[in-house]
């Protein structure tokens, strides 16, 4: 039976990121965790990290879009 919760060290080799980048995920909200045990490790559920992946993927397919529809107009992208 494969885990249903992973630690944050999991997380960012998942997601080949460092732990603290793994960490300012859950701390930013972009990624949902839960703290267990007495002293409150954090842990990820695996299917958590899948909807971020899947958001993440969306998020950057509008990104190139809106970089794709400036170009067109030949407006500049905004930083």
């Amino acid at each position: 039976m494969s885990a249903r919760f992973v630690p944050l060290s999991d997380v960012a080799e998942m997601l080949s990121i460092s732990a603290s980048q793994a960490y300012a995920l859950v701390r930013s909200g972009e990624l949902r965790a839960i703290k267990v045990g007495g002293r409150g490790q954090w842990r990820v559920e695996v299917t958590e990290i899948e909807s971020y992946i899947e958001r993440s993927y969306a998020a950057t397919a509008a990104f190139l879009e809106q970089e794709r529809a400036q170009e067109r107009t030949g407006s500049s992208p905004q930083s």
